[in-house]
């Protein structure tokens, strides 16, 4: 289970790599200036391939983990557990945010500030830090 451990917290790294840049990628679509196309079709460019990218490693984790899951028969009593299984639920539906602002960015259709996404970067750097403190500490 070692190995499985280690390959789920390899692309839990990976994933959430993904996830801190994205976001840095929507401040700049955000703050293109009106008439600069090229710099438009150069950043959608970039966070339609991270985003696919960042999709393929968040499977494999979530496969692993739920491989360890099953494999150490963790459930029953440990709240913790439970408790990380939302905050994947979580780290998921911010995913899923990602994917529905970049169809707004590709449609034209972004309403939201640079200074709004610099906030929405944060979100995951809360997720992990919450889903590390729940492994690591085991606090119920």
């Amino acid at each position: 289970m070692l190995w499985i451990k280690s390959f789920h917290i390899v692309f839990i790294a990976s994933w959430f790599a993904g996830l801190f840049y994205l976001p840095r990628i929507f401040v700049n679509l955000a703050e293109v200036p009106a008439g600069s196309e090229a710099e438009r079709q150069r950043l959608l460019g970039m966070a339609n391939r991270l985003l696919r990218f960042t999709t393929m490693l968040a499977v494999p984790a979530l496969v692993f983990g739920a491989w360890l899951f099953i494999g150490y028969g963790i459930g029953q009593g440990a709240g913790w557990m439970h408790a990380k299984l939302f905050v994947v639920l979580l780290a998921l539906g911010y995913h899923h945010a990602c994917w529905s602002l970049l169809r707004k960015f590709r449609a034209g259709r972004n309403q939201r500030s640079g200074r709004w996404y610099r906030f929405f970067n944060e979100v995951p750097v809360l997720l992990l830090l919450a889903a590390v403190i729940l492994v690591v500490v085991k606090p119920f």
